[in-house]
């Protein structure tokens, strides 16, 4: 057959490249059907009893695979490659492309990992990621609806006291799954956030087996997915002028600047900041301390937007010339030469004194011969021989304060002032153990590990907001970013899944309120202050899946299972009649764990604003009364 097929082929130039018959040509004319090829096929009956089906009409069939695969086997044509590239894919064992058989298809449903990244203690951390929730998105249709808020708290300087109502200002703490909450916080802050700092888990190249809270042994696409989707609804929230600033590691953090481009667009990179973590070490991979993590800043606005600036401490002077205006000196002279700029190039004249000031050839006046006048009129222009306090010998341009304040743009931040200043924080004073002692001195340090230092948020809070400006936190952790934003009379809200939230974050913000005077405080001159509302998204079977988490035996176990067989949250994938006890009973406890995670219908983790009225869920009148303040609902 193969002998009698090339013999065949070969008689039409159609089908031959360079006077060769090519296996390659003759297969991109089967896959298109080419009615010479058909033809020519057909004419011969061997060949086409082969390559043909014959219907009882007496139309004939072409069985394309059939042919194809006769193609690709080695021992036809085996040297046909001239004018086409050797085709490269997946094959079966008889050496069938599997994107030719039409038996076998590629199917990647759960490539979207939607919900939590692991966030379990270090006992439960696994090689992968063992409650790592991954979706289809046919499966969400009400998991990042609006959900009920409950367990309201408000605290001040007073303690605790019972929240009356939801208002526009009030610093805002939630416990919950973080994604879930940001979707939750879109109706009311949608737009409005001006500052996002999150520390997000790192990735790691290998499984470090760390200490942080937050299970670090991602896969890369596990990863990136996770922090994607927290991502995109973040930016909703940010205001056109915002700024996000993304906390991550060196092996991350150029993976996810690919991410962040795609969601922010290239565009709205603002730049990349290194931050020191540590002081050397001598067992590395490599023989090389990498002694670094990073900071990666996005935002919204456009270029020429002030997205971030820094103030200015400047010295204003008194004096009677010039009452309730107190002014500053600035640089009178240009950067061109007098040859650059011809009128420029006078001698200046206190006209008070008549002191004479020669120009300087290579830095002319800023002011010209003739706009001179109108310049010292309006006291636009000074000479230190007009006051006895005054140092220097060159006459210099004036500025009053009430011209500093009408400039809505702030002082532009230079890489060099950033070297400076902001670099030279985050190469000496906000290391990982910084951050440490910050935490041992509140807390222990087994309550909480690798908190970010309190300098680090300062930093990053004063060149890229202002008081009263909203500043969002949705890795919460021991709540630094919280704390800091108190402190400098920001508003701030901070999400976080953990149970630390309240005996970690919350704690600490009391202690904020009452004085406490670690980080900051003492440069603050902080002496307390202040309120926070604290609530949680209402559980449903976000509880059950807690409950998983913290059982410890096959018995504890099968008691859950009974429960989630009668649930009304369980998947619509799951027949309860057949979750059979005696089935389950031989799974170790980690797969009992894992079957009983992913039974659950995850678009019942917390309950739905929409029902909130549903007397199931026994959500109490005062409750009902703050979500609708909370959602706009409440007149």
């Amino acid at each position: 057959m193969k002998q009698e097929l090339e013999e065949l082929l070969s008689q039409h130039k159609n089908f031959l490249v360079e006077g060769v018959l090519n296996k390659n040509k003759l297969a991109e004319l089967a896959r298109r059907y080419d009615p010479e090829l058909l033809n020519v096929l057909m004419e011969d009956e061997k060949v086409a009893s082969h390559f043909f089906s014959t219907l009882e009409t007496g139309i004939q069939i072409f069985k394309k695979d059939v042919f194809l695969q006769f193609l690709n086997n080695k021992e036809f044509l085996p040297d046909s490659f001239t004018a086409y590239k050797t085709k490269i894919g997946l094959a079966t064992e008889n050496g069938q492309y599997l994107s030719e058989n039409k038996n076998v298809v590629l199917n990647f449903p759960y490539k979207d990992c939607v919900l939590e990244g692991g966030q379990t203690k270090e006992d439960s951390k696994r090689q992968e990621i063992f409650f790592n929730e991954t979706l289809a998105p046919t499966e969400i249709n009400r998991l990042l609806d609006d959900k009920v808020f409950t367990n309201f708290k408000r605290f001040d300087k007073d303690g605790e006291h019972e929240v009356e109502d939801i208002n526009d200002t009030d610093n805002l703490i939630v416990k919950g799954n973080n994604l879930i909450a940001l979707h939750s916080l879109k109706k009311r802050f949608k737009g409005l956030i001006k500052v996002i700092y999150i520390d997000v888990p790192y990735y790691f190249k290998k499984n470090v087996g760390d200490s942080f809270q937050y299970n670090s042994n991602f896969k890369m696409s596990t990863w990136l997915t996770f922090i994607k989707n927290r991502l995109e609804i973040a930016k909703e929230l940010l205001r056109e002028d915002g700024s996000i600033w993304i906390h991550t590691g060196e092996d991350g953090m150029h993976y996810l600047k690919v991410l962040c481009d795609s969601i922010f667009t290239p565009k709205n990179f603002v730049g990349t900041i290194p931050r020191k973590t540590r002081d050397g070490k001598s067992d590395v991979p490599f023989n090389f301390s990498q002694d670094f993590d990073w900071i990666l800043v996005y935002t919204k606005g456009n270029e020429e937007d002030s997205i971030v600036g820094r103030e200015v401490t400047r010295k204003y002077y008194e004096t009677p010339d010039f009452p309730n205006r107190p002014w500053r000196t600035a640089d009178l002279t240009s950067q061109r030469t007098i040859i650059e700029r011809p009128n420029s190039n006078f001698t200046m004249i206190n006209p008070k004194t008549g002191k004479e000031y020669p120009v300087n050839p290579k830095r002319s006046w800023a002011v010209t011969k003739d706009s001179f006048e109108e310049w010292y009129s309006k006291g636009g222009i000074g000479f230190p021989d007009d006051y006895s306090f005054m140092k220097g010998n060159r006459p210099f341009r004036r500025v009053f304060k009430d011209e500093d304040l009408d400039k809505e743009k702030p002082t532009y931040v230079s890489s060099d002032t950033l070297l400076k200043d902001f670099i030279s924080d985050l190469l000496s004073k906000t290391k990982n153990k910084n951050g440490n002692d910050e935490i041992t001195k509140l807390f222990s340090r087994d309550d909480f590990s690798y908190a970010k230092p309190e300098k680090l948020i300062e930093d990053i809070l004063k060149i890229s907001s202002k008081e009263n400006d909203i500043v969002l936190d949705f890795f919460l952790g021991s709540g630094t970013t919280a704390a800091v934003a108190h402190k400098m009379n920001r508003q701030y809200i901070g999400i976080e899944q953990m149970e630390y939230i309240e005996s970690v974050s919350v704690e600490r913000l009391k202690k904020v309120i009452a004085g406490e005077q670690g980080g900051i405080s003492k440069d603050l001159n902080w002496t307390g202050g202040g309120s926070f509302v604290y609530c949680e998204l209402k559980n449903d079977a976000q509880k059950f899946k807690d409950a998983i988490i913290h059982v410890a035996s096959t018995d504890q176990l099968l008691t859950l299972f009974e429960q989630a067989k009668k649930s009304s949250f369980l998947s619509y994938r799951v027949d309860p009649k057949k979750l059979r006890k005696q089935d389950f009973e031989k799974l170790s406890l980690a797969e009992q764990k894992q079957i009983l995670s992913e039974i659950i219908d995850n678009n019942n983790l917390y309950v739905n604003y929409s029902d909130i009225d549903d007397g199931d869920y026994q959500v109490s009148e005062q409750d009902k009364k703050l979500n609708r303040y909370f959602y706009g609902k409440e007149n």
